[in-house]
């Protein structure tokens, strides 16, 4: 049985809560959460006990793996005080707020012999594993466009619209860069626009929009667009992957190839159960060293091209890896 601590109390870490406790091969013991209230509630929910601070989480005896659900800010800080402590570690992306602690974490967890996995659940998804088993019918791919849009009519403080809680939104959404490392592989130059709205509340912002170009090494184009909050007035998440013999398309969860003499609809996996199934695939990891399906170093290098569309943002100039 595996020992688990958990660190949050929002969405991740319910979904994270139910997995270990519906787990045979995990026991999941406490939590430390943000506010009180909120801990407590957590706690009753799952009967589980709470700790003050994630110090003290992370520094009991009782448990063998950490689990960070919390705010991106903390993330990198809450690893390593983990690992010192010789737990295996669990985080949800991104890793750290700052690229250049990766690579010394990664060395770290190694030195402690102690598994630290970053999650990538967009690997996971139907919409990624669609694009990648059906990209061969395209051709040469050489164009990509992902646009994804949270359109809130209301947005009430949340720190996940904290500058400093949340990072710069291509960093904190470094998801949306891992797609593409993963299918294209490394990247030869960034070139980042950003604007935001300030809240009426100070630290938060009430809305954002991030677009990337990226330009890969074997010449393909991908464009990022994100964008949140109450400047928008309509959703979007669209996909699109050109090639020379056509394109794929995403509509959500819809996807279809067109090429020049027909559109064929193509079968997209769902969303639902991810974070279950990352939590299986760890497990599993422990306890019979099955591989897991993404590596520190992917996570790393695509946090690496996160860090720098807030450098060619900041500096308003493109940036070359």
């Amino acid at each position: 049985m595996i020992t688990v601590g958990l660190i949050g109390t929002g969405y991740a870490a319910k979904r994270r809560a139910e997995a270990f406790q519906n787990s045979s091969l995990s026991d999941l013991i406490a939590v430390v959460g943000n506010s009180a209230e909120n801990t407590q509630s957590f706690c009753d929910n799952y009967q589980i006990k709470s700790f003050s601070t994630w110090q003290e989480l992370v520094n009991d005896s009782s448990i063998d793996l950490v689990c960070i659900c919390n705010v991106n800010r903390d993330h990198g800080s809450i690893v390593r005080g983990a690992l010192l402590a010789n737990k295996h570690v669990i985080v949800e992306y991104p890793l750290t707020l700052n690229p250049l602690e990766a690579e010394d974490l990664i060395q770290l967890a190694q030195e402690k012999q102690k598994l630290l996995h970053v999650e990538h659940i967009e690997i996971l998804g139907g919409v990624h594993q669609a694009l990648k088993q059906h990209l061969p019918a395209i051709g040469n791919p050489f164009l990509a466009r992902y646009s994804t849009i949270l359109a809130k009519e209301k947005v009430t403080p949340h720190w996940t619209y904290h500058y400093d809680y949340y990072g710069f939104p291509l960093m904190a959404a470094v998801s949306r860069i891992n797609r593409f490392t993963d299918l294209f592989g490394e990247v030869d130059l960034v070139n980042c626009n950003a604007r935001f709205w300030d809240a009426s509340e100070v630290g938060y912002f009430s809305a954002c929009w991030c677009q990337a170009q990226i330009l890969f090494k074997n010449e393909m184009m991908v464009t990022i667009t994100y964008g949140k909050g109450n400047q928008f007035k309509n959703s979007d998440r669209t996909l699109e992957v050109y090639g020379d013999k056509g394109k794929i398309v995403f509509e959500g969860e819809k996807g279809k190839i067109i090429t020049a003499e027909e559109e064929i609809e193509i079968e997209v996996g769902t969303r639902r159960g991810l974070f279950v199934q990352d939590t299986e695939i760890v497990l599993e990891h422990l306890t019979t060293g099955k591989p897991l399906y993404i590596d520190n170093r992917a996570s790393a290098y695509s946090l690496k091209v996160a860090g720098a569309t807030l450098q060619s943002y900041k500096n308003k100039q493109s940036i070359k890896l």
